[in-house]
């Protein structure tokens, strides 16, 4: 038997497009593995302004209690399903009646809620908002029961569906409080306060929160590369073994190699655009992280001198009270242990409290310490940053294949920081004229 003409034409033409279509899928994921794999981990006090990956515990001042299993959380998801079996009856032209039973399940209520929280590692915190990410946490409740469990009617609706088996499946995922958190997000300055915080963004490569570790998702993202691949190979011969089969003489075995050839031509095409794009954005990134090192050597630069100026002319106010009160002490010829003439002389120092501020040098002083031990801390977490990323690149500019890629692009390795070659003016700290 020969297929009509149609037939011989949408059928592989289908074909090639679902397999397209799942294979651009599977580009999709290798290049989320790509970046889960390339980026480097930060700290939160770290984090600098764009793509950043974190590790830490889920923490919040206001946690929400999740609908099923009523679990401190900062999001949950929740689903509940009701088991049914109908059975059809239909009756072909010829008068035939045929007899269908179906079965499966129908959600009859769901939901989901998820609030600001912080991040908690061993440097600090960071706020990350979660609506919009792409979210999963552990299984916190899971439970099949009939009617006779209060639950049924307790946690679900009422009502009940079309052939309804009285079989009910409730589901919850959440990220409890102190969950261990992995999340890929890019970060942007707080409006409320100066400090990074993690959102969604339209053009935002991934927004990713999750319980899971990095190691399980990079492989289940590479998993489903390969699923995807291979499904797309799959839709293709099944859409020329529709052909093979309905003609009268079988496909040559030359036309099945045209279109296998044609099929891993555009898997290679694919990837290698995908490496190309991956590597471009790799190599930004690295860019970035120069860039940070040098933010944050100007905010040294900027902050340190002021703070010392401010200490020396605290000292010299400091200094201009002591001299006002000896004054005071030998024009009065009293002491601060003489009854007698401590009304005068408290009378002198409120003219002196008017006349400077009321400032301390040992509390500016410690503020001083902190400072520069938080730009120091900066300064060390942005060469760190910098030399993990360079090194993912320099890693991928040699491993194949993408070390053929990058050299169609005439990329060059990065030299990583080191502590000799490092070399940044540092600011003189003195507080001696």
């Amino acid at each position: 038997m020969e297929l009509p003409h149609d037939v011989t034409f949408w059928a592989p033409l289908i074909g090639w497009v679902l397999g397209l279509l799942s294979l651009g899928m599977g580009l999709r994921q290798a290049r989320r593995h790509r970046l889960v794999t390339d980026l480097p981990t930060s700290k939160t006090q770290g984090v600098f302004i764009g793509l950043t990956e974190l590790k830490g515990l889920a923490r919040s001042e206001a946690p929400l209690a999740s609908t099923l299993s009523e679990t401190r959380c900062v999001w949950y998801s929740y689903s509940i399903e009701e088991h049914w079996i109908r059975t059809t009856t239909s009756t072909d032209s010829e008068g035939k009646t045929t007899t269908r039973t179906t079965t499966g399940w129908d959600t009859v209520a769901s939901g989901s809620e998820g609030s600001p929280f912080y991040l908690e590692d061993d440097t600090g915190v960071i706020r990350v908002l979660p609506e919009g990410a792409e979210i999963s946490g552990d299984e916190v409740y899971s439970v099949q029961c009939g009617t006779s469990n209060p639950i049924y009617y307790g946690l679900g609706p009422p009502g009940q569906v079309h052939g309804s088996t009285h079989e009910r499946r409730f589901r919850e995922q959440a990220i409890p409080i102190g969950e261990a958190v992995y999340t890929v997000g890019r970060a942007r300055v707080r409006e409320d306060v100066v400090a990074a915080e993690i959102a969604a963004f339209e053009d935002a490569a991934m927004f990713l929160i999750s319980t899971k570790s990095e190691a399980d998702i990079a492989q289940r993202m590479l998993w489903s590369f390969w699923g995807l691949t291979i499904f797309g190979g799959v839709l293709l011969a099944g859409a020329l073994a529709i052909l093979h089969f309905g003609f009268e003489r079988p496909i040559p075995p030359d036309t099945w190699g045209i279109h296998g050839a044609c099929y891993v031509g555009a898997l290679t095409l694919g990837w290698v655009w995908m490496a190309f794009n991956s590597l471009v954005g790799l190599r930004a990134r690295v860019d970035l992280g120069w860039s940070q090192i040098d933010i944050q050597l100007k905010r040294r630069l900027d902050l340190i001198p002021g703070l010392v100026s401010c200490l020396k002319a605290l000292k010299e106010h400091e200094a201009g009270v002591q001299t006002a009160i000896a004054a005071l002490r030998t024009q009065t010829g009293v002491t601060t242990d003489s009854p007698d003439g401590i009304e005068g002389l408290l009378g002198g120092i409120q003219v002196v409290r008017e006349a400077y501020p009321e400032l301390k040098a040992n509390t500016t002083f410690l503020q001083l310490m902190e400072e520069l031990s938080d730009t120091e801390s900066r300064i060390a977490l942005a060469r760190g940053y910098f030399n993990d990323i360079a090194t993912h690149y320099n890693t991928r500019l040699e491993i194949i294949p993408d070390r053929f890629v990058a050299g169609l692009m005439q990329m060059k390795p990065r030299a990583l920081l080191s502590a000799e070659g490092f070399e940044r003016a540092n600011v003189d700290v003195s507080f001696v004229e």
